[in-house]
């Protein structure tokens, strides 16, 4: 399992360096979405990669899934953007999914046939998903959905939304969600009581959609409650599952992009020349440039670490929320640097580094901010170090 781990990050590796890297800029600057690519990642399998061999998936861990992440955001970040939210959905549907529900995606999804999407944002409940309002009413054999959804990656191109919704007004709030699995034409803008909105506007993470989605009435069969009559009433804790593989995913984003941002500044530094030599023979640019690797390594084996507790089985948002924490300020301190050591270059669009710069924060904010992640890493090493 190891050799094909292996293999498959080298096939990723040279993907990411023919097909992605040289046409990056290009896909950045259009802000379209990239169906060429998706089609060649499809071929390769990596929508199947944590997917189980007997629902046609590679069946490889969350351990190769970070590597892999990390080697498609050094060519362009929102390459690793398609992959995040769908093996959110996969290992949603693996883990709590009933044998149907498990028999009728995952084959489909393993093969990128259907891309998924994960909603648990609303307009005013981000972080705060208590306070979340979309409702799902049982009507007979269905469930009928109003609210709105926020901040959908691959909102539009997704045939399945796996959404938390509120299902029942408890104390607390979070004993009253439950998960369903919403199935849409990828690519309807309007389908049933669902409409998507045009795409949010961003700083980075170009290329790849993010959308809101209003549902007025749509109907979802009762058999699409995620672990069906069981899993009523159980959203909240496994969105939160969930959610470890998400920062895990952000993690090794930001590995990617600062490994990038690292080796084209170390590499910018050595051709660069001011006041009669390279300037990676100033001192003043080796202190940067030691400090951007070090940490770029650091952000790794933190991410590395948590990929293996959440391989393992065990509860592991502590470590995914200090990787998180760690990798994504590292990746934004690193692409300042980058920008600095580049100077006007680091500023132009010719120069990978603006496009770096911009892409970044994305890291900061997504899958919940710094300040979350020091309130999660703070909550739970007071839990390990009780008193």
């Amino acid at each position: 399992m190891a050799a094909v781990a292996d293999e498959l990050v080298d096939l990723v590796r040279a993907f990411t360096a023919k097909e992605i890297i040289p046409l990056a800029a290009d896909y950045d600057a259009a802000d379209e979405y990239p169906a060429d690519l998706v089609e060649k990642m499809k071929e390769l399998g990596l929508f199947g990669i944590t997917v189980p061999e007997e629902y046609g998936g590679l069946g490889l861990d969350y351990s190769t899934y970070a590597r892999i992440v990390e080697e498609l955001a050094y060519g362009w970040m929102s390459v690793s953007g398609f992959l995040n939210t769908h093996f959110m959905g996969c290992f949603l549907i693996n883990a709590f999914g009933t044998d149907a529900q498990r028999a009728g995606f995952l084959p489909r999804m393993a093969t990128g046939e259907i891309r998924a999407a994960y909603s648990l944002s609303e307009p005013d409940a981000g972080s705060d998903v208590a306070a979340i309002k979309t409702r799902a009413v049982r009507d007979g054999d269905d469930y009928v959905v109003n609210g709105t959804k926020m901040w959908l990656t691959n909102g539009l191109h997704a045939g399945l939304v796996v959404m938390l919704v509120k299902t029942a007004d408890t104390d607390p709030p979070h004993r009253g969600m439950s998960v369903l699995l919403v199935e849409k034409p990828g690519g309807e803008p309007v389908y049933g009581g669902i409409t998507v909105s045009r795409q949010i506007k961003k700083l980075g993470y170009k290329g790849i959609e993010t959308v809101e989605l209003h549902l007025d009435d749509h109907r979802v069969p009762v058999g699409n409650v995620l672990g069906g009559e069981s899993g009523v009433g159980m959203g909240f804790g496994y969105m939160m599952q969930a959610v470890e593989l998400g920062r895990i995913n952000i993690s090794a984003r930001a590995v990617g992009v600062a490994r990038r941002a690292f080796e084209e500044s170390i590499r910018y530094a050595q051709e660069r020349h001011a006041f009669g030599k390279a300037i990676a023979g100033h001192q003043a640019i080796q202190f940067k440039l030691a400090e951007m690797g070090t940490k770029v390594h650091a952000a790794r084996l933190l991410m590395q670490d948590a990929a293996r507790k959440k391989d393992s089985g065990q509860r592991c948002d502590l470590e995914a929320g200090m990787a998180k924490l760690f990798a994504s300020e590292t990746c934004w301190e690193v692409c300042q640097e980058a920008l600095r050591i580049h100077g006007g270059n680091g500023y132009a669009a010719e120069y990978p580094i603006e496009r770096l710069y911009r892409d970044a924060p994305l890291m900061i904010v997504g899958e919940g901010t710094s300040e979350i992640q020091k309130i999660v890493i703070g909550r739970r090493l007071l839990e390990e170090y009780h008193i």
